[in-house]
């Protein structure tokens, strides 16, 4: 019996922790910053799933926001900065690849004129 005034304070404790999360105005700043960073490279909703999904989870974070569930939305924004991070490696990894080739290629041109060029 001597438990039960102990998990009441408990609860009530951790009640109180939950209501103390700050509004986590910051973390949305970030995750909207990331999102138009990976737009700004390329990344598109419509080919992109990572992408897709950060923008749902940021427009869920938002909605947490509207209800004052903060630690709700925090987590949902710091899940869709990371998702909208992974969109932009992505695209930019993508983008590389193709540089890297079209260098080959012109690589493999040079070499054959150049082997041309010897044998005459």
């Amino acid at each position: 019996m001597t438990f039960r005034p102990l998990l009441a304070a408990l609860a009530v404790v951790a009640l109180a922790g939950c209501a103390a999360d700050p509004a986590p105005n910051e973390q949305l700043r970030l995750t909207r910053q990331a999102l138009e960073q990976a737009s700004a490279v390329g990344a598109v909703a419509e080919e992109s799933a990572e992408l897709k999904r950060a923008e749902d989870k940021f427009a869920r974070a938002e909605a947490d926001m509207a209800e004052q569930s903060y630690k709700d939305a925090r987590m949902q924004a710091e899940q869709a900065e990371l998702d909208a991070r992974l969109a932009e490696a992505q695209v930019l990894t993508r983008k590389s690849q193709e540089q890297l080739n079209v260098l080959n290629t012109r690589i493999t041109r040079l070499r054959k004129q150049l082997q041309l060029g010897e044998a005459q």
